[in-house]
């Protein structure tokens, strides 16, 4: 049986690739599922593109565990627990090994078939200088709609890791979500919502079903003179940059500013080579060039520029006309493909012909781009083999133009319906996360954390005394009796006062329990008594703050836990569907059960620190070391010494008295020197961006001393 590790240098190693490669048997799912499934018992994996999704085929699964195919197979793990559990020939102890080793041998095989789908999905539907680039040894994301890096992002679920073993460079430790929430939701937190944008007409539907907003378009501040011209169709992405790189040729010639807009660093890059090759001078912007962004786009004006971008290209700014490029027709944009999005396609279009200048635009597609191979309609296809279109030939129509609209309103709608349904899941989260952000909220601001520690701790011992008076399954008949010594073992584990069951008797009539609330209150009140006694030596504003850590510590810790749970939820509840169910019905079922279970566990890990959490001052570290015995120090003295205030205790000790035969070889660390925290405030009111500079130059302070912020 193959290892994980195994398996992941099978796929670095290119041998399930090459062996597509020489079988010519890597396909990529279409419409025709007639087809696929008739070539499907000869792939090694399959891709669906559009459900973003690849697996493995039955023969890739011989490939890899020719011996045992079971690997691949996940048993039932309820089923065979079940079936361990009620087996008469094991003994308690028996039974007990069977189902650590059984559970093992599910989360190993789990863990492989997951670790393989990641390793398909990142060689094969991520391409490198479109999806992600490498730079420095990392790998970035590369924001599809906007072009830029997003350093600090990363994919989760352990994609990351193998677009990390894929490119060859350092596989670092999966992160952990601190916290989560989409943009819908966070944008209604705000108490009023507005915008602008020059693209909010095709996605009005959407503002108003999630936001209740409505969409009103402003006529712009001078006529638009622009020409936007019909999109040129090609048959092959070859005969489209070919196409591309001439029409920039004979723009540049006449003088005309030309900008070459493209979905991708790779598609940039193909351009600006076949350019140089052409000895036309051009700047390229794209995710790694970055750093020029400003100057490139003050220069995409000049007479006979040519710029090459993604679609970062200077979004939200004018490109400024250089002398006499109105007179040759202003700034030309050619797209080098449909994206997607109209929205996208109207912001490149855009760059030009502001504020009345002149300007025109040009799309360029090819049927082997993915808008055209995956949503596309079949009737620019049988056009094509109608007129047996000769290389390089292209079509141009206005009915064509509708039809790679109509191809971008189905993608369109499908993100829509995958962000709709993103926002259902994700309101179930933010009904807990307000519940958990308000508790942590109160601990960071009550001008009294005590009353809300100990209301915590009222909580739970009133869950503890209740559970303790009601009937246990399978008792006998008449009124239950209160089990006072299971309270008792649960006191005595989370406070060191000693209760006995005898001390136990508020609100108890005849050995059982009448009144939880007052036996509930003799408990409480004897535990702050404790609680007050232990924290009389120290400040108040030490015993507040040890008060707030002890709420922030336990809600901080199981949030994380429980934000890794529901992830673990929510990817697997669609299988539920299989069973006939509504998976957003079933996750809202079980993120209350996994909520509310999370919540009994914050309160009661609260009143389990209560007692436990201390702070620890440097007089009090230093009686410690003083107690402890030097073989001790000296075994542990890396460890030790790793704590600034640990090994300034440990020079001191050892500068106080004379070194005895065991000391004589120990020199203490020096503390690392901290950084002094500084704090910068202003001294006058602050200045708007659209205000008048103070310098006293007359422009606006974006435009002038706020240009250096």
């Amino acid at each position: 049986m193959p290892t994980h590790k195994q398996l992941l240098r099978t796929l670095e190693n290119g041998e399930i690739l090459k062996a597509l490669e020489r079988h010519e048997s890597f396909v990529r799912s279409d419409n025709n599922r007639g087809m696929l499934q008739e070539v499907q018992s000869e792939l090694f994996f399959t891709i669906d593109e559009k459900s973003h999704e690849a697996d493995l085929t039955a023969k890739g699964r011989h490939e890899l565990a020719p011996d045992d195919e079971s690997v691949f197979v996940v048993p039932d793990l309820a089923a065979e627990i079940n079936r361990i559990d009620h087996d008469p020939a094991l003994s308690p102890e028996e039974r007990r090994i069977r189902r650590e080793e059984f559970q093992n041998e599910f989360l190993g095989k789990s863990e492989r078939l997951h670790d393989l789908s990641q390793l398909l999905k990142a060689y094969c539907l991520f391409e490198k200088d479109y999806h992600y680039v490498v730079q420095n040894g990392k790998v970035l994301i590369v924001d599809e709609h906007t072009g830029r890096l997003m350093p600090g992002r990363r994919f989760s679920d352990g994609l990351h890791q193998a677009l990390e073993a894929k490119e060859g460079v350092e596989i670092e430790q999966e992160t952990q979500t601190m916290a989560t929430i989409t943009i819908q939701n966070y944008f209604r937190m705000y108490d009023k919502l507005a915008g602008m944008t020059g693209t909010a007409e095709t996605e009005a539907a959407e503002f108003h079903q999630i936001y209740k907003l409505d969409v009103t378009v402003i006529p712009t501040n001078r006529p638009c003179i622009r020409e936007d011209e019909n999109d040129s169709i090609f048959k092959t992405r070859r005969e489209k940059f070919n196409a591309i790189v001439d029409e920039v040729a004979a723009r540049h010639e006449k003088g005309q500013p030309v900008l070459l807009g493209t979905i991708s660093v790779d598609d940039s890059e193909i351009l600006s080579r076949m350019l140089k090759r052409r000895g036309i001078p051009h700047n390229v912007l794209n995710a790694k060039n970055h750093q020029r962004e400003a100057e490139i786009v003050a220069m995409a004006g000049q007479r006979g520029a040519v710029t090459v971008a993604t679609n970062m290209a200077g979004r939200g700014t004018d490109i400024k006309l250089g002398e006499g490029s109105a007179e040759l027709g202003g700034l030309h944009v050619i797209g080098s493909s449909r994206h997607d999005s109209r929205r996208i396609d109207r912001q490149l279009r855009g760059r030009c012909s502001r504020q009345g200048d002149p300007g025109s635009s040009k799309f360029y597609v090819s049927l082997e781009d993915n808008l055209m191979r995956l949503f596309g309609s079949d009737r620019i296809i049988k056009i094509f083999e109608r007129f047996g279109l000769e290389e390089g030939e292209e079509l141009q129509h206005p009915w064509l133009n509708k039809s790679i609209e109509t191809a971008q309103r189905r993608v369109e709608q499908q993100h829509f319906s995958i962000r709709k349904r993103t926002l259902e899941y994700d309101d179930v989260m933010n009904k807990q996360r307000e519940i958990i952000y308000a508790l942590r909220k109160d601990a960071l601001f009550t001008d009294n954390p005590h009353d809300l520690l100990f209301g915590i701790v009222e909580q739970v011992i009133a869950d503890e005394v209740i559970a303790a008076g009601a009937p246990v399954a399978g008792g006998g008949e008449g009124e239950p009796k209160f089990r006072a010594d299971a309270v008792c073992d649960y006191l005595n584990r989370v406070c060191p006062i000693g209760f006995r069951p005898e001390d136990l008797t508020a609100g108890l009539t005849n050995g059982q329990l009448t009144d939880p609330k007052a036996m509930t209150l003799q408990i409480v009140d004897r535990m702050e008594a404790a609680y007050a006694e232990r924290n009389q030596s120290m400040p108040e504003d030490q015993v507040k703050y040890l008060e707030r850590h002890t709420v922030l510590d336990s809600i901080d810790r199981l949030w994380q836990e429980h934000l890794y749970a529901m992830d673990g939820l929510r990817g697997n509840i669609s299988l539920r569907v299989y069973a006939q169910k509504d998976p957003l019905v079933e996750y809202k079922n079980e993120a209350y059960d996994i909520f509310k279970t999370m919540m009994d566990r914050v309160y009661r890990s609260i009143v389990e620190n209560l007692f436990r959490a201390t702070l620890t001052t440097l007089a009090s570290l230093e009686e410690l070391l003083r107690s402890l015995p030097q073989e001790l120090i000296h075994q542990n003295l890396d460890q030790f010494a790793a704590v600034p205030e640990i090994a300034a205790a440990l020079s001191g000790q050892a500068d106080a008295g004379p070194a005895g035969p065991e000391e004589a070889d120990f020199v203490a660390a020096e503390p690392q020197p901290q950084p002094v925290p500084m704090t910068f405030r202003r001294a006058g009111e602050k200045v708007g961006r659209n205000d008048v500079c103070p310098c006293g130059s007359g422009k606006k302070y974006k435009k002038c001393c706020g240009r250096f912020e």
